[in-house]
């Protein structure tokens, strides 16, 4: 089984799928995500899907699981790199991925995550 590397970059970790998901591969990394969060104490997750073609509704909803499993430890996750066949796939599927930010492209994924983080920080100064 292949395993998805999960790299750092300050504190925030990215993953660029680049390989076909098989539901074994997504399971390791909704748990090798889950403790890289917890050792490196990141703040974000980018899920980059640039290179995936098909989606279906499990690794569908293991995007919004790794999600919520990263809300619950402390950073927030945004997916990028979606394809139009895969977000018309998913919508038909009827996973709207709730609680998943996304973003066109990983630029735009780290400014949202430094947004987020910045808005955050000053709601709690106040």
């Amino acid at each position: 089984m292949d395993r998805v590397p999960v790299l750092k970059l300050g504190d925030i970790l990215i993953v660029s799928i680049q390989i076909d998901l098989q539901d074994q591969s997504v399971l390791a990394l909704q748990e090798d995500l889950a403790n890289k969060v917890v050792e490196t104490g990141a703040r974000g997750v980018i899920i980059d899907i640039t290179a995936v073609e098909i989606v279906d509704s499990f690794i569908g909803r293991m995007l919004a699981t790794i999600a919520a499993i990263s809300r619950m430890l402390d950073a927030e996750t945004v997916v990028v790199g979606m394809r139009p066949a895969v977000a018309i796939t998913l919508v038909e599927l009827g996973l709207s991925l709730g609680g998943v930010r996304t973003a066109l492209n990983l630029e735009k994924g780290v400014a949202l995550l430094n947004h987020i983080d910045g808005s955050e920080i000053a709601t709690a100064a106040r």
